[in-house]
């Protein structure tokens, strides 16, 4: 009978997420993973593959965790989605100008790194992007329905724009541009969606 792992899945799969988050995919190798989780081999193989699907599993609960976390900011009713919008955007760019290790989103580093030979990481940045661009597609429609927004674009297109903003401010943020720079960005697209 085999024994019962002793150790928590949850915990290990964090400081992997982290270890990955911090030097990338390719440049993690298993031992650093061992070392940063106290590990052996035989144990981290049995409960989550290899290397690979270690990644997999951390990217994918990553970006669960930041679909929830968008829909919960920015989901309620109508009135109060563009307040609710503007504090989203603020929020992102606030916690892009705070990285001072220049980490940046796991989604958006893990992307970039094995996009092009990955498809299994494709599929989940896909489907998170579609899920994190439905929620913003939602509260630009709130705000169109309580009159904070003029409602004669499409909220999709919207949603895709600050979409865009965001990321290319995540990206900006990585490389080194001033919080400054950064807010000026966050508000600039926040003058220029159309109000009433």
């Amino acid at each position: 009978m085999a024994r019962p792992r002793s150790f928590d899945q949850d915990e290990v799969l964090r400081i992997a997420r982290d270890q990955f988050w911090t030097t990338g995919y390719a440049a993690t190798s298993v031992d650093d993973i061992l070392t940063a989780t106290g590990l052996g081999k035989g144990s981290l193989y049995g409960a989550f593959g290899d290397k690979h699907q270690l990644f997999l599993r951390a990217f994918e609960a990553y970006c669960a965790g930041l679909i929830e976390a968008v829909g919960r900011a920015l989901d309620g009713p109508d009135d109060g989605a563009y307040e609710r919008l503007r504090a989203h955007i603020l929020a992102v760019t606030d916690a892009t100008a705070s990285d001072v290790w220049l980490r940046g989103c796991l989604l958006a580093k893990g992307t970039a790194e094995l996009s092009e030979r990955d498809p299994a990481v494709v599929a989940t940045a896909r489907r998170t992007f579609a899920a994190i661009e439905g929620s913003l597609t939602s509260c630009v429609a709130g705000a169109q329905r309580a009159g904070d927004i003029t409602p004669d674009m499409d909220p999709a297109r919207l949603a895709g724009l600050v979409l865009a903003v965001l990321r290319g401010i995540e990206a900006l943020g990585k490389g080194g541009s001033s919080p400054e720079s950064l807010r000026a960005i966050a508000d600039t697209a926040l003058a220029l969606l159309p109000r009433p």
